[in-house]
């Protein structure tokens, strides 16, 4: 079993000011103008993961209000509110494990509410457990930087210059599977941090044991976390590598 996890409490500061009014996870997407985490929803439901936790804080009646039980969607979803005193992504799956909406022998998929993506979780998950993993980072290649790279010397001679050139290492893209007794070491965290980070604190902290994996995937991924990305981001492009959500 498993459970699907959506950080979707964030107040998507850099989509404002369409966030002054919209969840940014509720911002209509593609040629049917179905909101972004409707996409996120009906992935999990595609790849039978029916049982769904949303993270939730900013305008999460707007979430609640068009979701509801999520009966209508084929899957069960449950809300909690992020707690104040554990800020960040790692602090709101923290508080999530803490009040007990995760079963220790189950894995969770966590999913950050800015992404769309076509990646399979299924082949993920069973990935994740073939490798016995703590954590699986959702990776992909091909990611072109969106500005110019120079490479100068030390006397400020520019040596070379690459216009939005393509990566070689494969980049993270929000997606991670996380076996859930990984919570019980992370009690020393909070005393320590007053903002906890998924990826900036909670997968550092287990890069020693061994047990992070990468699953490498060419899958069609876009963050819409910005103004310009959400502006730059094409219909046609979400009907063909997304389409297959609703048939």
């Amino acid at each position: 079993m498993v459970k699907g996890v959506v950080l979707c409490g964030g107040k998507g500061t850099r989509l404002r000011p369409l966030t002054y009014y919209f969840q940014k996870t509720m911002i209509p997407i593609g040629p049917k103008q179905k909101p972004l985490l409707e996409y996120i929803v009906r992935l999990f439901k595609y790849h039978g993961i029916e049982d769904l936790l949303f993270l939730v804080n900013y305008k999460a009646e707007q979430i609640l209000n068009y979701f509801d039980d999520g009966s209508r969607f084929g899957v069960r979803i449950e809300y909690i509110r992020d707690d104040p005193s554990l800020s960040g992504t790692g602090g709101a799956l923290i508080n999530a494990f803490r009040k007990g909406y995760f079963d220790k022998n189950k894995d969770i998929i966590v999913y950050y509410g800015d992404i769309l993506s076509n990646i399979d979780l299924s082949d993920m998950l069973r990935f994740h457990r073939e490798k016995n993993a703590l954590i699986t980072i959702g990776l992909a290649r091909g990611f072109k930087v969106r500005v110019g790279v120079a490479d100068i010397g030390e006397d400020g001679i520019v040596r070379n210059f690459i216009e939005k050139p393509v990566l070689e290492k494969p980049v993270s893209i929000g997606i991670y599977v996380l076996s859930c007794n990984i919570f019980d070491m992370l009690e020393d965290l909070p005393s320590k941090k007053e903002e906890i980070d998924l990826s900036g604190d909670v997968i550092p902290h287990f890069l020693k044991s061994g047990r992070v994996f990468g699953y490498v995937s060419d899958c069609f991924w876009y963050d819409v976390g910005s103004i310009e990305r959400y502006e730059k981001l094409d219909n046609k492009t979400i009907e063909r590598e997304l389409g297959f959500l609703f048939k």
